[in-house]
């Protein structure tokens, strides 16, 4: 038997702090508690002691000096290693946070402060019905983002706290993450795909959910173009190292909010972080599809990604397009035909060919890889050399390009065969001035050799720069995603013809534009008002047409096309060199690029990577390749974890495929990306 003594020397104090939402100030709970205790039975203690009848499902201890929950409700105190000087506090798992959207709106709503950060996203995207979460992710505002508000004057409004949009209803006290909202397997919504609306089958189940069709529509609609002071007030970065402190925000996916000092009601910032859109479908997209436009919008009217004028142009026309679309009133009324049910089409489809008709969708023969064969011009650039074009037979099939002299020498050997699969594409076109050019970037041990391809016409270059992109990611044009492809590149030149034909600038449409609110700060300066809105009505007369949701999914496609575009920057500095370079991290690649000029000066491929790992005591990222190719490099503009992070999440997505039924290997991402710190 145990004596009063013996079982007080067992057993020690424990304080806890309690969260209580209805009691303004939090309350400290003495237990007397011992080391076998787990930790279910101290939460069990607190709500006794607290006699307070109310639904504490979702509350959890917080250990606080470790900076860590003990949601392992069987594990013991000692187990834990909780001892008499914790500082424990018993809060609610999910509390409220403002995320500001791509489209400039925020957000409130409940999330899971104990969950992983990747996660809490997928539960964020359910809420807001986006599809497709793990190209998402929470970043934090750099202290540059906001640096230029401050040095306005205090009555100026800040955008970023006006008309916040509440969804605290989506989510619940009791331990249940989120609803599932708009996104469920049974009952996903369908848009109409010219204007982005919920379908009217959809709408009699939307009154339960928080997107409200208002709200709803607040999501899936575009926003205004910001005024020209709003613009000129925001961060625009000037240099690759500006573009790199951007970066340094993003929240670790491995570790929850509270594990990273994320307090309640702070503000984030909620993008898409992975530049791979898969499978974006006008049907089920419309916020998803929108959200990605506001941010290749505001990307572009930032100059966070360089572009030509001419490309400016178009972008500012197509956003005047889509603006105009947004505020139309009749847009909402829009009735359109109804459409085939997806499984009566796929049905309807497998009856035409099991009758030995054709069907609407032509099957490829993969027998038969088609080629191209044609006359272009090549040059390849060489130091105090003028830029000199030469002719030459090509002829490209599978993935590889050869060149001969002459068509009649075909059948020989070529000058050179160049392996296009894993090439870097890049357009080098200006339709004004009638040059179609592809520049080729074939990565060799000690860098990237250059190649230019030069077209006589529109319909040669397209055909040729869509076998190039497609060989690239190691297709052939028996894929059935040539023909889009060809059709894509022949539209956007299209936008960029501004010749097209004939146009007179109306002069009511001049008035209700602000040229100077669609093109960035830098381009507006370079033009009168007048003069821009013409040029900008000029290349809108090529798009006028487009409905709603193919001109915003049109504005991203020529986004895409940007040389730069899914390039996200980092400031390091790689073993055994002396100064400071940018590491551009893309969706297949690495590349380091001088900080100073800006030129690319080795491209490293993913599909070449053996290894990689992270030294978290020196904080240094080491990578190994093929061919004895081995690199390490230390980050300088943010932690060498989201780097890490970069590399194994853009792998992990890698092997995403239509097959998965949207559902991920969430163990995968995190092995892949979480690291051993």
């Amino acid at each position: 038997m145990l004596s009063s003594s013996d079982f007080a020397s067992a057993s020690w104090e424990l304080v806890v702090r309690v969260d209580h939402e209805i009691e303004e100030q939090q309350k400290d709970i003495k237990l007397r508690v011992s080391g076998d205790l787990h930790i279910g039975g101290v939460m069990l203690k607190l709500v006794e002691q607290m006699n307070i009848t109310q639904d504490w499902s979702d509350f959890a201890l917080w250990w606080e000096q470790k900076r860590c929950w003990l949601l392992k409700t069987h594990w013991t105190l000692d187990k834990c290693g909780v001892q008499a000087d914790a500082k424990l506090l018993f809060t609610p798992q999910h509390k409220m946070l403002r995320l500001r959207l791509p489209n400039a709106r925020t957000v409130r709503l409940r999330v899971s402060f104990s969950a992983v950060v990747f996660k809490a996203v997928a539960d964020i995207c359910k809420v807001l019905n986006i599809r497709r979460p793990e190209e998402l992710s929470l970043l934090k505002p750099s202290g540059d983002y906001t640096k230029k508000k401050k040095k306005k004057d205090k009555n100026s409004k800040e955008p970023m706290i006006e008309d916040v949009l509440n969804l605290d209803s989506s989510s619940t006290n009791s331990g249940s993450p989120v609803s599932p909202g708009l996104y469920s397997k049974t009952m996903t919504p369908t848009y109409d795909p010219i204007n982005g609306m919920p379908a009217l089958s959809t709408m009699t189940w939307f009154g339960d959910s928080p997107l409200t069709e208002q709200n709803c529509s607040v999501l899936a609609f575009s926003q205004p173009p910001p005024s020209p002071d709003v613009l000129a007030d925001m961060f625009q970065p000037r240099s690759l190292v500006d573009k790199a402190k951007m970066n340094a925000g993003w929240l670790d996916s491995s570790r929850s909010l509270m594990e990273q000092n994320i307090q309640e009601d702070e503000q984030l910032l909620l993008r898409f972080k992975y530049y791979t859109f898969f499978d974006l479908n006008p049907k089920y997209d419309a916020v998803r599809i929108n959200q990605l436009y506001e941010q290749a919008r505001w990307a572009v009217l930032l100059e966070e990604i360089d572009c030509t004028e001419e490309e400016m142009l178009i972008f500012a026309a197509l956003q005047y397009h889509i603006s105009k679309l947004s505020l139309c009133a009749e847009i909402q009324d829009f009735a359109t035909k109804s459409e085939v049910d997806e499984v009566e089409a796929a049905l309807s489809s497998l009856e035409v060919t099991l009758e030995g008709g054709k069907a609407d969708n032509t099957l490829e023969d993969i027998t038969d890889i088609p080629k191209l064969a044609d006359y272009l011009k090549l040059f390849r650039p060489k130091k105090l050399m003028l830029k000199a074009f030469k002719q030459y037979w090509f002829v490209f099939k599978d993935t590889s390009i050869a060149y001969f002299k002459n068509k009649e020498l075909e059948q020989g050997e070529p000058i050179e065969k160049l392996n296009i699969r894993g090439c870097e594409i890049a357009p080098d076109v200006n339709v004004a001035g009638r040059k179609f050019g592809i520049k080729l970037l074939i990565p060799v041990a000690d860098g990237m050799n250059e190649v230019y391809l030069r077209c006589d016409h529109e319909d040669q270059y397209a055909r040729w720069m869509a076998a190039c992109i497609l060989a690239s990611k190691g297709k052939t044009m028996a894929d059935s995603s040539y023909q889009p492809e060809v059709i894509n590149i022949l539209s956007f030149l299209k936008m960029k013809n501004r010749n097209s034909s004939p146009l007179v600038a109306s002069s009511i449409e001049s008035m209700d534009m602000n040229p100077e609110c669609l093109v960035s700060p830098r381009c507006a300066k370079k033009h009168k008002s007048k003069q821009l809105a013409a040029r900008i009505l000029e290349a809108h007369h090529n798009v006028a047409q487009m409905p709603l949701v193919e001109a915003k999914l049109q504005f991203i496609q020529a986004w895409q096309s940007l040389p730069e575009f899914g390039l996200t920057y980092y400031l390091v500095r790689f073993k055994g060199s002396k100064k400071d370079d940018i590491l551009g991290v893309s969706y297949n690649r690495l590349i380091r690029i001088d900080a100073v000029t800006g030129i690319p000066v080795t491209t490293w491929r993913f599909a070449n990577m053996k290894q990689w790992n992270v030294n978290w005591e020196i904080r240094q990222v080491a990578i190994e390749f093929d061919q004895n190719v081995s690199i390490a490099f230390t980050c300088l503009s943010a932690d060498c974890k989201i780097v890490h992070e970069y590399i194994g999440g853009y792998i992990f997505l890698s092997t995403r495929s239509k097959d998965q039924n949207e559902t991920l290997d969430e163990d995968l991402f995190h092995k892949l990306t979480g690291g051993q710190d």
